[in-house]
This record gives structure tokens, sequence and C-alpha cells, in this order.
């Protein structure tokens, strides 16, 4: 019987291949346009996939679970922003409250709602955005999870500047809020002109402004001890952060504030994110590294000042939220939009407990943010400290 023909042949290098193989060329290799790639993890569909705009000429990369993120924390921070507003002497439901928003109703619903109960959801809502925010740009400018508002003396300095305009009489027309304004303006430039160095480092300004920051705090003290008991009274209540009796005032300053300042810094996130690969390597990407790094110090500060004029400092806000929103979105670094949301879910969330926890008697918001944020400041030391990272 004659023997059957083999359907494989032998190549030069002692491997055997079908003739049916047209993946591989006459010396066995695999052509380029064939090689084997490894399969995409199926998880991947949740983590980005790139897309391009014919017009507009936009690029990027698409993040379904930063999407997915920032909508439930909206929707979520939308919940708690109409939940508040039917708290009070005169109690509103649930659904009377979305109605009174759009101006339908009772008359003396949406009177409740709209002119007395909104100033204060509203300065709530914008505080947390611009803490929010604001935290986001400091850690990803510095590359540092605590790297915050508090932390490098902003919230202080605006504290020892109201609390000298109450103690000493120093108020020169103004009133508290801009006197806050001026002062965390005014310790954002003192840290960044005592951090210069040929240039700044996210390094040199958190360690020169943990030491402005100790400053503001002793001076602070001071002055509290110094003044009379109404005076102190005074000062105190507008440290811890505070939404109680607040007026349209705040919330169009704040609101316009944040018109500004929000395409500003969300204009400049490209240049964050090249920030975070360090300043060599941002240098050499084409980013003005010093000029950036101003730019970006300036838009958190003027973001945290105009909250903290709105509010008061609201204690952990801007160092809590941004790690917060970076671990629920699965992103290398805060992203700034998810981060803002955060902060308006934290704060909102904060004032209710603050208004529900003691019955007859409405806590400070910030006294709730400062018992929630604390633990999350020990983690992120103890986190550092086990990365080898926390001194």
């Amino acid at each position: 019987m004659p023997a059957r023909s083999s359907d494989t042949a032998q190549s030069p290098d002692g491997t055997t291949r079908s003739p049916h193989d047209t993946t591989r060329s006459p010396d066995g290799e695999r052509p380029p346009d064939a090689q084997a790639f490894p399969a995409a993890p199926p998880h991947r569909a949740l983590h980005g996939r790139p897309f391009r705009l014919a017009f507009p000429p936009v690029s990027g990369m698409l993040r379904p679970r930063l999407v997915l993120t920032g909508v439930l924390v909206a929707a979520g921070a939308f919940l708690l922003f109409c939940w508040g507003l039917t708290l009070g002497d005169y109690p509103v439901a649930l659904m009377d409250v979305v109605r009174a928003l759009g101006g339908a109703g009772e008359p003396g619903t949406v009177v409740v709602v709209q002119d007395l109960r909104l100033p204060r959801a509203l300065t709530g809502l914008l505080v947390g955005i611009a803490f929010g925010v604001s935290g986001a740009v400091f850690q990803t400018m510095t590359r540092n999870a605590l790297a915050s508002p508090d932390m490098i003396g902003l919230t202080e300095g605006a504290g020892t500047a109201v609390v000298a305009a109450v103690v000493l009489g120093w108020t020169g027309g103004l009133g508290l809020s801009t006197l806050g304004l001026l002062g965390a303006l005014g310790t954002a430039l003192l840290v960044y002109a005592l951090a210069w160095k040929g240039g700044t480092t996210g390094y040199r300004i958190i360690l020169v402004g943990i030491g402005v920051s100790w400053i503001c705090t002793s001076a602070t003290d001071f002055l509290v001890a110094r003044g009379s008991r109404f005076q102190a009274e005074e000062a105190v209540g507008w440290l811890v952060g505070n939404l109680n009796g607040r007026t349209w005032d705040q919330v169009d300053t704040l609101a316009l504030a944040l018109a500004v300042l929000l395409p500003v810094t969300l204009g400049m996130g490209r240049w964050m994110r090249t920030l975070q690969l360090g300043d060599d390597v941002a240098a050499g990407l084409g980013t003005p590294v010093q000029t950036v790094r101003l730019a970006l110090l300036l838009a958190g500060v003027g973001l945290v000042a105009f909250g903290t004029a709105a509010a008061g400092p609201v204690a952990f806000v801007a160092l809590a939220c941004p790690q917060i929103a970076q671990r629920l979105a699965g992103t290398a670094s805060p992203p700034p939009i998810v981060s803002g949301l955060t902060g308006a879910l934290v704060v909102l969330g904060s004032d209710l407990l603050a208004r529900e926890a003691i019955p007859g008697t409405e806590l400070p918001v910030g006294i709730v943010t400062g018992a929630l944020g604390a633990p999350v400041l020990l983690w992120l030391l103890i986190r550092a400290n086990r990365a080898g990272s926390g001194g």
C-alpha cells in the first residue's frame, strides 16, 4: 500500500507546520501583522478606551468607570441636597421639595424652599465642590496625598485674618468673608515665596506650608485667648466651619468664583497629569513647569479661599475627598470633577448629621467633617509610612 502523504512539513529549525498555516513565513517566523497579542482583560472596558472625534478635533481616553462613579456620586449629592431642604420647623415632603425647586407646588412651600432653605443647601453644595477640586489640584501638583489646603496653612491663614479682625477691630470696613479670602491669598503667596529657590517643588511647598500653618494656628490661639468672651465665641463659631445663616450673598459670590476658576482648573488638566511624571519629564514633554505650578497654585488657592469665605474652614474636606474619589474611580491621581462631587456629597451629608445628630441642636458642619476626616488622615499617614514615604 503506498504511503499516505503527510499534511505537515518540517521547517529549517526543526519545527513542523501545516501547509494550511499561512501565519508563518517559510523560515518559521510569524509575520508582524499576525503576531499573537495577549487577550485584553475582561475588566478593561471599565478602565478606559481611546476615542477621537473628527469635529471638534478632540481625542482622549474614555473611562467608563470614572464616568459611572461621577454619575453615582452626583446622584447621591442631589439626593442629600433635596433631603436637606425637607428639614426645618416647617416639614416639607421630598417630592414637594423637587416641585418647589422648579417653582411649582403651593406658594408657601415655594417660599420656604427657595427663599429660606435653598441658600444654605447651595452654599454647602458649592463649598464642597470648591474644597474637593482644590484638594485634587494640590495633591496632584505636589504628588502627595497629604497635601491639601488644611495641611499647608491656607485655611489657617484665613482663620487668623478673621480672628485678628474680630479681636483687634481691624476690619477696614470689610466683612469677615472678605477678610478670610484675603488671609488665604496672603498665606498662599507667603508659602510660595518662602518655598522659592530657583523654582519651587511640591516637597518644599508642603514643608514650608506646614511651618506657616503652625505659625498661623499659634497666632489664632493667642488672639482668641486675648479677646473677650463674646469675641472668642464669634471667632470660634466661624473657625469650625458653619452653614448656619447663609444668604444669597454668599451663594452668588461663590457661584461666580466657581464659574471662573473651575474652567481654568480643568483646562490645565493635561499639564497636571504631566506634573505627575516629575519636573524633568514634564519639562521634556513641553510643560512650562514653574508657570503651570504657579497657575495651579493660584487656582487652587482661589477655590479654597472663596469656599472658606462662604462657610469658614470646613475641616478635612479638601484632604479626604480627593483620595476617596481616586479610589472609587480607580485612577492614578485624584480626578478633579469627581473629587468636587465627592466634596459636595460629604459636606451635604455632614450638614444633615450636624442638624439631626442631637435633637434640638444644630452643630457646625465643620465638627462633623472633622470627626469623619480624622480617621482618613490617620489611614493616609499609616499607608505612607508602610510605603516608606512617611518619614
